[in-house]
């Protein structure tokens, strides 16, 4: 692997989906549950520095659930959002290729300051998520956190626990507050959490095997995370399974947004150490101690069940568009001036396969996320692809990606783009399936 540096009513929505599922599973496929989900729009602090008080910050917080936000593929899940903020704000979610999913910039208006909304979306397939209202960043008064959300698989996976670590970046002032990313970090101290914590341990037995769910949760660099003394077997990116492969040097490298999912088996107490390009920082400990009882040793790690992604693409007969990334460039402009109005970055018919080459002008790497589907990454010579799929990308200066994916998922999908410089604006474009 080539490493990454990178509105209808309720009723009838429920109606909709329950014959949709029918359709999609059969008679005697995984029956379709609902699943209830609470979300809240909050003020919080954070702890980032002990000679300093807490810091004001916002997050979206599940309030349904204690720890962390287990769903299962196939689920229906009503989603109840409480925006408890002085600003319209919606979640968004990254990693589900679902028509149904709710786009607050796609024509649905954001909630109000202390409204409350209720949808339904369907989980079509299993992996890492997130929920994330920071898309609005122009409206931000603090610095905010997402929400990381598991959609597991609906049969089991050989592994003894399933860990999430959200990786995110802050920039603080003096006085120890700290400020949103599009504003000019100036005379501010770049630090990094892991979940939430400047030190994060993690305990485990020896010969235990974790599935760690990785989330650079930043939203401006690229990150390297590394547990020492270990191999790390990726298994998943951006929410989908790959075909597995160990980690370079035990190294993930993460754009912002981007997810891997890995298998580790404790060995021995080692290090989480974060590289931002710039300098190596522990960040994190895993505390290995006694030795797992369990009377035969785990087998090599299988891949993860698939989510029905093609298997192929025509790449011969796909539609191709240039896109490229930036200010510079006409149709980009920020989330707060979107409009559905504006002309699409390209249209493509259902079920053909779009292939992209996806230019970088800056004079720096550049964030790509692509809405709606997930896309895989063409070899140079356009004979192949990467055994894996992506829906983030960073892209070094003046350089250009191909990516390629099924338009399986009709409707109008956001395209994201950002320079990886704190005080760069997020910008959006729109694409169309139909």
């Amino acid at each position: 692997m080539k490493s990454r540096i990178f509105a209808p009513n309720r009723r009838e929505v429920l109606a909709g989906l329950t014959a949709s599922a029918a359709g999609l599973l059969g008679g005697g496929a995984t029956p379709v549950t609902t699943a209830q989900l609470a979300l809240q729009a909050r003020q919080e602090t954070l702890a980032l520095r002990p000679d300093q008080p807490p810091a004001p910050i916002w997050e979206l917080a599940a309030v349904s659930h204690l720890g962390n936000v287990h769903l299962k593929r196939f689920d229906r899940c009503e989603v109840t959002f409480r925006n408890a903020l002085p600003v319209p704000l919606a979640p968004v979610w990254y990693g589900l290729d679902s028509a149904d999913v709710p786009d607050p910039l796609r024509g649905r208006a954001p909630v109000a300051p202390d409204a409350t909304e209720t949808s339904i979306i369907s989980i079509p397939s299993a992996g890492t998520l997130v929920a994330d209202f920071r898309l609005f960043e122009d409206r931000l008064k603090q610095p905010a956190r997402p929400l990381p959300i598991i959609a597991a698989e609906t049969g089991p996976v050989a592994v003894d626990r399933d860990e999430v670590l959200l990786i995110e970046e802050w920039r603080l002032q003096r006085d120890g507050t700290a400020i949103p990313p599009g504003q000019d970090p100036k005379d501010t101290t770049p630090l990094y959490t892991l979940n939430g914590r400047t030190s994060f341990d993690l305990s485990a037995e020896a010969g235990e095997r974790l599935r760690l769910r990785f989330i650079n949760g930043s939203q401006r660099s690229v990150l390297a995370i590394k547990l020492e003394s270990h191999e790390v077997q990726v298994m998943a990116l951006d929410g989908q399974p790959a075909e597995p492969f160990p980690a370079r040097n035990g190294a993930l490298i993460l754009a912002p947004g981007a997810r891997a999912d890995a298998f580790v088996d404790a060995a021995t107490s080692a290090a989480l150490v974060l590289h931002d390009g710039k300098e190596a920082r522990p960040i994190g400990h895993l505390a290995v101690s006694g030795k797992l009882d369990r009377r035969a040793a785990l087998p090599p790690p299988r891949p993860l069940p698939p989510n029905d992604l093609p298997d192929k693409l025509d790449l011969k007969g796909a539609l191709r568009f240039d896109l490229t990334l930036g200010a510079a460039e006409a149709g980009w402009t920020r989330p707060a001036n979107f409009s559905t109005a504006s002309a699409p970055a390209f249209r493509a018919r259902a079920g053909r396969t779009v292939v992209l080459a996806v230019r970088n002008p800056a004079a720096a790497p550049t964030v790509f996320h692509l809405h709606g589907h997930h896309f895989r990454l063409l070899d140079r010579l356009d004979d192949g692809w990467k055994p894996y799929w992506l829906d983030t990308l960073a892209i070094e200066p003046g350089q250009i990606q191909r990516i390629a994916f099924a338009a399986t998922s009709p409707g109008r999908w956001l395209i994201e783009s950002v320079v990886t410089d704190w005080a760069a604006p997020r910008l959006v474009r729109w694409y169309g399936v139909e």
